[in-house]
């Protein structure tokens, strides 16, 4: 009996191991690329493990451009998008999921519908619009749309909330608590593991956005590090070394905190569809 279900979880550890092997390669052929000399980037047959190791492609890379500063400038623009999309699209995910008013699932429908929409169509009436505030060529328009909340995230955490039972939420009432009580301090403590989820989504978009910097962004000193690996790009283009290396450096904080918050990701996109 134990010998087909071994056999079975064997089969299955493999074939994940191999899936995950592809999805790694990538991220190992950047870092092999920029620990490689010039001569052996694009040798044929491929030099699978560099000899020797350029570790000084890494310092070239952080001197080349200010990387320092454009990460500084990244991650205040991420934890403005991270504090502004979790409270924002908590409070409106509270209403659509735990208060009943006239209108609510059509409000929550249309919300949904927007998701339909692309980027690229709303790109020129968002300009014009942040041109009009005066915004362009400031942060704003890269820090105040988070405080305004997303489709997305709402979404997310409006399901992730429907699965708390209603009977807290009644039962605080009873108690005399308000509704910012109830979601202050009964719901946000249960909804730990979506708010973390949603939180790195926002984080994760933040960081990777080139066009949002790209449209808004006139100054170099307020570059982010996507606008900065593209001015890498156009002044050292064919040095492939420091190119890897700086793209390397910039994708390491992301995969680090999905190695450590990989569990509560998991666990809060499984979470999000389920309902008692």
């Amino acid at each position: 009996m134990k010998s087909p279900k071994l056999g079975r979880t064997v089969f299955t550890h493999v074939i994940l191991i191999t899936i995950g092997l592809v999805f790694l390669f990538p991220f190992y052929w950047l870092v092999s690329t920029a620990l490689k000399p010039d001569e052996q980037i694009f040798q044929m047959p491929p030099a699978w493990v560099p000899h020797p190791l350029m570790w000084e492609n890494f310092p070239k890379a952080l001197t080349e451009i200010p990387f320092f500063q454009y990460t500084f400038n990244t991650l205040k623009i991420c934890a403005c998008n991270v504090c502004g999309t979790v409270l924002a699209c908590s409070l409106v995910a509270y209403s659509l999921a735990k208060i009943k008013w006239i209108g609510r699932d059509w409000v929550f429908y249309s919300l949904i519908a927007t998701m339909i929409l692309p980027g690229q169509v709303t790109m020129i009436p968002t300009f014009m619009i942040f041109k009009w505030l005066g915004w362009i060529g400031t942060v704003l328009p890269l820090t105040v749309p988070p405080f305004l909340g997303g489709a997305f995230s709402i979404f997310l955490l409006r399901q992730f909330f429907m699965t708390i039972p209603n009977e807290l939420s009644d039962a605080a009432r009873i108690d005399g608590c308000n509704e910012f009580g109830i979601y202050w301090r009964i719901i946000m403590p249960l909804a730990k593991t979506g708010l973390v989820t949603v939180g790195l989504f926002a984080f994760i978009g933040s960081w990777n956005d080139f066009m949002g910097p790209l449209l808004y962004l006139n100054d170099e000193r307020s570059y982010t590090l996507s606008i900065g690996l593209q001015k890498f790009v156009s002044q050292h283009g064919a040095e492939w070394g420091k190119l890897m290396a700086a793209s390397t450096l910039m994708a390491l904080p992301i995969v680090i905190i999905f190695f450590f918050a990989q569990r509560v990701f998991v666990k809060g996109v499984i979470l999000t569809g389920s309902k008692e």
